[in-house]
This record gives C-alpha cells, structure tokens and sequence, in this order.
C-alpha cells in the first residue's frame, strides 16, 4: 500500500510533553493557577458559549482593543493567538525562511521553541544558561550572526523560573542589530517581584524590532481556553496575522480574555498568594539542603541532573505529580498550600534528601 509522503525529518522533532495528571494524585506538574474563573469571567463563558454555532471574530478586534487599551498602544500594535506558543511559531514563519536561517534561544528555556524552530524548517541555536540557571545575555548576544533571524528571551524563564531586570535586558536588546526580531516572552510576567521590574512593552515602544509576548493562560487563569497576544510594531503584527489559523483564537476564549481583562486587580491580587507559596516552599527546600533556583515565576527549579527522572518518579509514588526535564532538573508548581505541603512532606523527609542529595 502506498502512503502519504512525510516530511523525514519530522521523525527528529519531539513531541510537546505536557505535565502529567492522575486522578489521584496532586499536580504540580503543569504550571497552572489552582484558581477557578471569577464569577464574571464565568458568566461571559457561559454567555459565549450559547453563541458558539457562530464564527468569532477572526481577527479578534475586540479582544486586541481591549488589550491595546490595558497597555496604551494602537490596536495595530496587538496580535492576539491560541496561547503564546502558537505566536512564537507564527513568529519563525514570518522570520525564517531557508534552512540557514537561525532562531536563537537559551537553553533550557521553554521546550517549544526547537519544536516550532524546526517545524519551520530553521535551524535552531541552543545557548546554555548561566551557572545560575538565567539566560546568558553576553553569550546570547555573541551567538548572533548574519543568519540569525529571531531571537527568543523566556524572562521570567520556564523551567528554571530565573529572571533579568530592566537594565540587563536594554543592555541585551541595544545590543541586538536591528533587523533581528528579538521575542521577550513574558508568559509569567504577573508573578515578577524584581526592584528592576522590566516590562517589555515599555522597552518595545521604543524599538521596532522588540516584540513581546504575554498570555492569559497562568495569572489570568484560562489555560484551558488557550489566549495569548503579541505586542509589537505594526508590521510584525501584520504578518502574524497573515500566517495565523483562521479563527484560532475562539469565540469562548475571546469572551473570556476580555472579562479577565476588566477583572484585572482581581485577579492579579491572586498572584500574591501564589508569589508567597513560591517562597515559602523555595526557603523549606533551601533550609533542607536544596540548590533552588531563584524563581519569579509560578514555580520553582531543582537542578537534579540525571538523578531528574529518579525523583520525579519518587514524587509521584509520595502522592504528587512534577515534571523532570531530562537530565537537568525538575520543575514544581506552585499550588494550593496543602498540596504544597504534601509536596514538602516528601521532599524534606530526611530519607529523600540522604537519596538525592547525600
């Protein structure tokens, strides 16, 4: 029987892993917020869903003006996709366009980055993090070349939670030529506690070659509905919209941003209870002997090694859920304080640290 021809080199691309869940047993594995939906968000989800034998709106204007309201920029400025990871590979498509084409991002940094990288046929460049677990900026900058096209800053960075101020990522980005898209992802903007807190709109408005990318899919609580947004100069904006999926970004979620949106304080209030929960778990692991990153975002990073798989597989039989990268490390989220409890009852428990890190 003759099959369909696929492209061979797909067999080279891992797949997305997502956390893994189990009914019985908690999950720190996927960085979620715990918090259900305020009750508005709710109502305008229930609102648009009696709506969804219609299309939305496919170039969501509503949702972009809401969001270019909140940041005070055009609404040409504005790029709204199905979560941030679908921006970042409309991003490589619009850049790169030939196999010598490079896309420059620190690693480890967010797992999808190779995967759009060579969906799209470009090569990807990997620059290892600094010797505490943060985006190289120097080394970033230095592996710059002719081909590059794009380069990706996770800041704060996923997995390892670590972050750069204001200053350090103006240093980077001025240092960057200008025709070299530089992406500021900022998926865990909210839970950013710096005294140099960047905001990577603010360094956008400036340069035309700076995009930044947030979601709604962790402070704002709708990851199951898949809404992230670009900021940026209108002509990168022009082209995401050339290359996005027709209607990809829902009627539902839609509704849902924009209401998350108007309950804004709210809802970012929640973040100071995850933030307090991120510390107080990262000083349990600390005061028992743990090299932890330090996070500003929802979760936070064990450098584990190859030991990695070992203990997250050790995690799960104690009653929780995390997610090893490899031979790095780990990653846990932050979530509700009992599980964050069941979680510091199996890692502080002398036996395990005598097995990790004895």
């Amino acid at each position: 029987m003759v099959s369909a021809h696929i492209r061979p080199d797909l067999d080279a691309i891992p797949a997305y892993i997502a956390g893994r869940s189990h009914p019985d047993l908690v999950k720190l594995a996927s960085n979620e917020t715990t918090f259900p939906p305020l009750p508005s968000v709710a109502k305008a989800i229930a609102e648009a869903a009696e709506l969804v034998n219609r299309y939305p709106d496919n170039a969501a204007l509503e949702l972009r003006s809401a969001i270019a309201e909140f940041h005070g920029v055009a609404v040409e400025n504005v790029a709204a996709g199905c979560g941030s990871v679908a921006l970042c590979q409309e991003l490589v498509q619009i850049t790169c366009l030939a196999p010598t084409d490079e896309v420059v991002f620190a690693w480890r940094s967010f797992e999808a980055y190779p995967i759009v990288t060579q969906v799209a046929g470009a090569t990807a460049v990997r620059v290892p993090l600094d010797h505490d677990f943060a985006h190289d900026l120097d080394a970033l900058a230095a592996a710059i070349t002719p081909n590059t096209r794009v380069v990706f800053v996770c800041n704060p960075n996923n997995p390892t939670g670590t972050a750069h101020g204001t200053a350090e990522l103006i240093r980077f980005v001025d240092s960057v030529p200008a025709n070299v898209l530089v992406v500021l992802d900022e998926a865990y903007y909210e839970y950013m506690r710096l005294d140099d807190q960047p905001n990577g709109v603010e360094i956008g408005r400036t340069r035309p070659n700076v995009l930044v990318l947030r979601t709604f899919s962790k402070a704002y609580g709708l990851a199951g509905l898949r809404v992230g947004y670009a900021v940026g100069d209108p002509d990168v904006v022009t082209a995401l919209m050339k290359v996005h999926i027709p209607f990809s970004v829902n009627r539902v979620a839609q509704a849902a941003a924009i209401a998350s949106l108007d309950a804004r304080h709210e809802l970012l209030e929640r973040t100071n209870a995850v933030v307090a929960e991120r510390n107080r778990m990262r000083d349990a692991l600390v005061a028992a002997g743990y090299r932890v990153a330090d996070s500003q975002a929802n979760f936070l990073w064990l450098p584990l090694g190859d030991r990695s798989g070992e203990y997250g597989q050790a995690s799960a039989e104690a009653g929780v859920l995390v997610r090893p990268y490899g031979d790095d490390g780990v990653r846990i989220t932050a979530g509700d304080p009992h599980e964050n409890d069941l979680f510091l009852s199996f890692a502080t428990d002398p036996a395990t640290v005598a097995r990790f890190l004895g």
